[in-house]
């Protein structure tokens, strides 16, 4: 695998080394030693899939405090523009995002680390989005951040009369208004 280095250090976009032939194509896409090698040390526990239609926006989301996740994400199936948001407060980066299209066929993966709000929107006519956590999911501990905040100030690449939301993703606060960030001082991995 060849990892990519993007403006925020800590978030990677890792090619996958592709071998194809006449039959097709194979990839490793996980490996933790050479993940760990090359990116950080972690420890995934969870792996998540969604499918969604055109428009669908997911996001922007995290999880508070100890419950923080890193994500590691790709799409088997379609086109995504994915998005990961600093909100380390007294990051030399706050409150600017990296954003990277992932689909089925460049076979691309994000690395999210802790302490930064994801999300993606959907691209093509329908996606399947895949993503590793290394951390379970709390219920009680997720939080957002709106979507459209002109602050960060996110081109989804679709119009935002077509973008499609849970009500919960609508209701989401300005990072402005957000009381439970992170500490850029704190090694979130301890």
């Amino acid at each position: 695998m060849e990892i990519e280095h993007t403006g925020i250090p800590g978030v990677e976009i890792i090619h996958p080394t592709i071998h194809g032939d006449d039959r097709g194509y194979f990839f490793e896409s996980w490996n933790s030693r050479d993940f760990d090698a090359a990116v950080r040390p972690v420890r995934f526990c969870q792996d998540n899939e969604s499918r969604s239609c055109y428009g669908v926006i997911r996001g922007l989301h995290y999880q508070k405090g100890t419950f923080a996740q890193s994500k590691l994400v790709r799409v088997l199936e379609g086109r995504v523009l994915d998005v990961a948001v600093d909100i380390r407060a007294g990051s030399p980066t706050f409150g600017q995002y990296v954003a990277v299209e992932l689909s089925g066929e460049n076979h691309l993966q994000f690395f999210i680390p802790r302490g930064f709000a994801h999300g993606f929107s959907v691209l093509s006519p329908s996606a399947v989005f895949q993503y590793k956590c290394d951390n379970f999911y709390a219920p009680q501990q997720e939080a957002g951040i709106a979507w459209d905040d002109p602050a960060i100030g996110i081109d989804w690449k679709i119009p935002a009369s077509e973008a499609v939301l849970s009500a919960k993703d609508k209701a989401n606060p300005l990072l402005k208004d957000c009381k439970s960030l992170f500490d850029y001082s704190k090694d979130l991995y301890l």
